[in-house]
């Protein structure tokens, strides 16, 4: 048995229609995705990969990325996605607290990753968006059959990397029985089924595009187009067909901008998903107005996947994240004694099921830390529930800024700019933005007498920092604003800069 590789990989192997249609009409059967992943896995074995063994991957999206993907669940290997935003810098850390005995990068960064794979033991291969690289020549002398690693479902299958308030990133482990049931819920709660075809053109080393939108088309048998990014160009051309769409809220102001988006155009689909950041009221009434369609948002993070979603049949609604799924409990909680608090009351959002993560990797600690002893685990989420069951997200505990989509934690910023010269001390937050949610705004103390500009900030972190933690502004102030205990008001900066994208 191995729960994730029997539901996702197996039944590809009689699959001889297309599971992948790509932007060029090529097609990409369930046949050969099986067989490719099947090459890879025996690479990987030959690697020196056993069950247990972590395999990371920083590459660009490709149907040889996921069947990377999948040759990691037949090996039983722990699968590690690693953004593409990635410095070497952050590379660093990331090999060496999961210790991948492979990791799979893009040709051209294999130059700067060398030596760190090599002060880890860590055995490097390469993969680039069209195929091609040392994998690739390893998989293609190797044979298509392989026999899978038996694993069960408390088994971890994923490590997915989230920061806290430390600036230290954690490795949250997510096992087969986690991802399963996910994807069955959300299949069952959505009404995916083998008639649905996915407009993707989510990033795959994200939860949200390989653990809700592929892990779901490939459980119920559904075609993907399979697109690399959101292109304006490409991502109009498909709606045309498909009947399902998974975006960021970001894709849908785009699409708005858009005078091409009609009721016309997307008549014919029947859902749109929208999740990985808050989706604005605005936003939400404005495609209903010009499609016809009420976006569907729900709510999940990296420990839990999926958590909650607004009804399939039932009211959308805006500014909401809807119901628990199926098995998954939810509660509203006071911050301190975890005691349910009344409908209508702000506390934290609490989350019990089959899709909770199994801990964080290495840091027992720091597990225990995030769970009630009734097992219910703390996100971190400030919420409120309805007297009619509806939950909304109204804040989060920890100063988080999801921005476009993806987590910034704003110490790890604050610590990078802190080490400047001239810098005394920095805050960084989340303002509002219309196209990416939140953007990412730092605001700077110079020391007396320093002299510091916004492109000195912004130079100084372009090496160090993906560009989506980049501050898209940097602000100046004399000092920061503080509490009676001398800690930081970041709600108070938030008030402040809250309008500095709106117009």
């Amino acid at each position: 048995m191995n729960p994730l590789a029997d539901a996702l990989a197996a039944p590809l192997e009689h699959r001889d229609d297309a599971i992948l249609i790509l932007p060029d009409g090529r097609e990409v059967t369930g046949r050969a995705l099986h067989d490719l992943s099947g090459q890879m896995a025996n690479a990987l074995v030959r690697a020196g990969v056993v069950p247990g063994d972590r395999v990371a991957m920083q590459t660009e999206k490709s149907p040889d990325a996921l069947a990377l993907y999948l040759a990691c669940l037949r090996a039983g290997a722990l699968f590690l996605p690693l953004n593409t935003a990635y410095t070497p810098a952050e590379l660093d850390y990331f090999l060496g607290d999961a210790e991948p005995r492979v990791a799979v990068v893009d040709p051209k960064a294999h130059g700067a990753l060398a030596p760190i794979a090599d002060d880890k033991g860590t055995h490097l291969l390469t993969l680039d968006a069209q195929g091609a690289g040392s994998l690739a020549n390893a998989a293609a002398k190797e044979p298509t059959e392989f026999k899978t690693a038996p694993r069960d479902a408390d088994d971890v299958s994923v490590i997915l990397y989230t920061s806290g308030t430390t600036g230290r990133a954690k490795g949250a482990m997510l096992t087969h029985g986690n991802l399963l049931s996910n994807a069955e819920a959300l299949a069952e709660c959505w009404r995916f089924t083998s008639d649905d075809t996915l407009l993707h053109a989510l990033p795959i080393f994200h939860a949200h595009g390989l653990f809700v939108a592929a892990n779901i088309m490939l459980r119920v048998g559904g075609r993907m187009v399979f697109l690399p990014r959101f292109d304006q160009e490409q991502v109009i051309a498909a709606l045309r067909n498909v009947t399902t769409m998974m975006g960021v809220p970001t894709f849908y102001t785009r699409l708005l901008g858009d005078e091409r988006l009609t009721r016309d155009l997307v008549g014919h689909i029947r859902l749109f998903v929208s999740g990985s950041a808050p989706l604005l009221a605005e936003t939400h009434r404005e495609f209903e107005t010009r499609t016809g369609h009420r976006i569907l948002e729900r709510y999940g993070m990296t420990e839990t996947s999926m958590n909650t979603s607004n009804p399939y049949d039932g009211e959308r609604r805006a500014g909401s994240v809807g119901f628990p799924l199926p098995g998954v409990t939810a509660r509203v909680a006071d911050a301190d004694t975890g005691v349910a608090l009344p409908d209508g009351e702000t506390g934290i959002l609490e989350i019990k099921g089959p899709n909770v993560f199994k801990g964080y990797w290495r840091m027992p600690e720091k597990t225990a830390e995030e769970f009630r002893d009734d097992g219910f685990f703390i996100t971190g989420d400030m919420a409120r529930r309805d007297a009619d069951g509806y939950i909304s997200i109204v804040g989060r505990a920890k100063d988080l800024v999801i921005s476009g989509g993806y987590n910034v934690y704003p110490k790890e910023v604050e610590t990078e700019i802190d080490e400047m010269p001239g810098v005394l001390e920095s805050a960084v937050i989340g303002v509002p933005h219309p196209d990416f949610g939140e953007a990412v705004l730092a605001v700077v103390v110079s020391e007396p007498g320093a002299s510091i500009s916004a492109g000195d900030v912004a130079a100084a972190l372009a090496g160090r920092l993906a560009k989506f933690k980049q501050p898209k502004l940097v602000e100046f102030l004399s000092e920061l604003p503080r509490n009676t205990m001398g800690k930081v008001q970041k709600n108070v900066l938030r008030d402040q800069f809250k309008g500095t994208f709106s117009g």
